[in-house]
């Protein structure tokens, strides 16, 4: 066994024992824990920020791009955001059956993919929304995945908004999804600070914490117990009582 896999091995086991000591944690995740189902992150070298594009994805993805440039923006997303075809990976259905032992409390996710929920996760709280919600503009209506996918029972758009999902009314279908230029949710960002707030446990994985305002949620973190887990270095490596630099799966299929 070479010193990398013991050190490993060391603290899988470490992380094991605090999990034991204090009984439940909260999980805080980013991209990372999708990666490993096949869904490319945004920052790293394959990440889709670093792919070749005339208009940077940065801007494709923001709220001025979705209104001036809807047909470009849903040719984007539905072929760069949206992986039907991916399914839970071992990170995912670990802590999905966690929380049905009681162990995990919740899950915060920077992630849209709804990947938790399908490996079983019950209490996930989606901080940049979700694929498989969507909504008029206009009058609010919700749409499922296959309107803006299919466009399947809904109108099409015409002229500058050929290809663009539309409702009824003659609203645009928009993802709800927190575009650049957009605010975090505001319910579901209180009830993730109270629980960062409140739990005397909390892993953080896949994620490189670059990402505000999300990442600074984690400054309202007042338990004794953080964990980090993740393949790169990130900002708040220092305050882990824990730092694990490697794969999630290679954690979590050790804690089913």
């Amino acid at each position: 066994m070479d010193k990398d896999t013991s050190d490993l091995n060391e603290k899988i086991q470490i992380l094991k024992n605090m999990i034991q000591e204090n009984g439940s944690f909260v999980f805080f995740g980013g991209a990372g824990v999708s990666t490993e189902s096949g869904i490319p992150d945004f920052r790293s070298a394959d990440g889709l920020y670093n792919r070749e594009s005339t208009v940077p994805p940065e801007k494709i993805i923001s709220h001025t791009y979705f209104k001036m440039h809807p047909k470009e923006f849903f040719d984007f997303y539905k072929s760069k955001m949206v992986y039907t075809e991916a399914k839970p990976s071992v990170t995912h259905e670990a802590l999905a059956k966690l929380e049905q032992e009681g162990i995990c409390k919740a899950v915060i996710t920077q992630n849209i993919d709804g990947l938790h929920q399908m490996a079983g996760s019950k209490n996930v709280l989606e901080l940049h929304g979700s694929i498989y919600r969507n909504y008029c503009i206009k009058c609010g209506r919700p749409y499922g995945l296959e309107a803006i996918m299919t466009g399947k029972g809904i109108k099409q758009g015409k002229g500058r908004f050929e290809g663009v999902p539309v409702c009824e009314c003659g609203g645009i279908i928009k993802p709800d999804v927190v575009l650049y230029e957009e605010s975090l949710d505001e319910s579901v960002m209180n009830e993730s600070l109270a629980l960062i707030s409140d739990t005397p446990m909390l892993i953080v994985g896949g994620t490189s914490l670059n990402v505000y305002p999300a990442a600074g949620m984690l400054r309202y973190f007042k338990g004794e117990h953080l964990v980090l887990i993740n393949k790169e270095p990130t900002a708040f490596d220092e305050n882990a009582e824990l730092l694990i630099q490697g794969a999630l799966g290679q954690v979590f299929s050790r804690l089913m």
